[in-house]
């Protein structure tokens, strides 16, 4: 079965980006590559099972096991040794960032508080978007209930855009909420 936002993105979007740039073949037309979701988890230091909580936390809310990020050097001031969990990320491409996407538009976003849009100039000059979630609680598959402490988290879009222009015209064609 096919993610429905990429369905959309197929029909739609393409036809729709394909005549405000004046793309010659529909090859031209940018699309998402990936979704990378970060978490940094700094408490682990301290106890190793922060960890395997957060990785639980990501796991519920991407629909994939994240992979443990581990020091690359020791830091004596934040008593880190090389090797030591840190974090944990996860990567999402194909149907599953399709569904990703389309939770985190319809359902996550509007689930943030004061929320009055995201701000449009987190792209990265090559079409690629990058946003910040203060509380893992947004996502509704998270029970509010069983967490232990609020993380955040980071969610980078990766486009194959080749402005910022053309980044942008593709997240709002999927109805993002950037502010104006």
């Amino acid at each position: 079965m096919t993610a429905r936002l990429y369905t959309y993105y197929k029909d739609v979007v393409v036809q729709r980006l394909q005549q405000e740039f004046a793309y010659k073949s529909i090859m031209q037309v940018p699309k998402i590559e990936k979704i990378t979701l970060n978490m940094g988890v700094g408490e682990a230091v301290a106890d190793k099972k922060v960890v395997e909580r957060a990785v639980a936390d990501m796991a519920a809310i991407a629909g994939q096991r994240p992979v443990v990020t581990l020091s690359r050097k020791s830091i004596s001031n934040f008593k880190v040794r090389a090797g030591w969990p840190v974090g944990c990320k996860v990567t999402l491409r194909r149907s599953q960032m399709y569904e990703f996407l389309d939770r985190l538009i319809n359902v996550a976003i509007p689930r943030i508080r004061d929320f009055r849009g995201l701000s449009p100039k987190a792209f990265d000059g090559r079409g690629n978007y990058s946003l910040g979630v203060r509380e893992q609680i947004i996502f509704p598959e998270i029970d509010y209930d069983k967490i232990d402490v609020i993380r955040g988290m980071d969610i980078v879009i990766t486009t194959t855009a080749k402005t910022d222009a053309e980044g942008r015209a593709l997240l709002t064609s999927f109805n993002f909420p950037l502010r104006s």
